[in-house]
Order: structure tokens, then sequence, then C-alpha cells
């Protein structure tokens, strides 16, 4: 009897973790890939600087799954554009280009992430 009730308590813990890393590996990687002078100028909530030109040698560290969903923003989104193409080459499949700043600001304040149609 004992032996049943830690099985169902294992079974329950493990869908817990099961959710919450559902939950959380939706969550996207927001990366503000300008200069480290725009980004401290002011940048959105959350996002890490990787400057377009490095992208490529620094994702692996912050996005170590090429199915993460990782979102690209900058001024325009012309650089980001060049970040999110050197990406899909080397693979990552959920990369979206936010635009520039307000735009990114914009559809991540409402909720919005990388593969979803806002």
């Amino acid at each position: 009897m004992q032996r049943r009730g830690f099985l169902q308590s294992l079974l329950v813990c493990a869908g817990a973790a099961l959710w919450a890393s559902a939950v959380f590996a939706a969550a996207p990687v927001v990366i503000d890939v300008r200069t480290p002078e725009e980004f401290a100028a002011g940048h959105v909530e959350g996002a890490m600087n990787v400057p377009y030109e490095q992208i490529g040698g620094r994702i692996a560290a912050l996005a170590p799954g090429k199915d993460t969903p990782v979102v690209l923003y900058c001024k325009s989104g012309r650089r980001a554009g060049i970040a999110l193409q050197t990406l899909r080459e080397m693979g990552y499949s959920k990369v979206e280009n936010f635009g520039g700043f307000e735009d990114a600001r914009k559809r991540l304040a409402g909720g919005c992430s990388a593969g979803t149609n806002c």
C-alpha cells in the first residue's frame, strides 16, 4: 500500500516537472542586436545584448537548443534581419525578427513570442 502512494507521488511530481519545463521552455530568448551604447540608452526589459556581428559566436551560450524560440530586434529591423539569417544558417528554427526597438517592446508587452502571429 505504501509503495502505491509513493508511485502516485512520483508520477505527480514528474508530471509537474514536465509541465513546468514546457511552460518555461516556451519563453523566447530576447536578443537586442544593437551596439552596447544603444542598448545602454534603452532596451526591452529582459533582453540580452549581443551585437549582430557577434551573434554566431555567442548564440550557443544563450540558446543551446536549435529549437529554442529566439526574438531579435535592433533599431529598424535591418541588423536583426542579418542576425536572423545567420542563426537560420546555423540551424536555429524558431527565430523571429521583431523589427525595431519600439515595435519589439510593444509586441513583447502584448505577449507575442517567436512563432506566433501578432
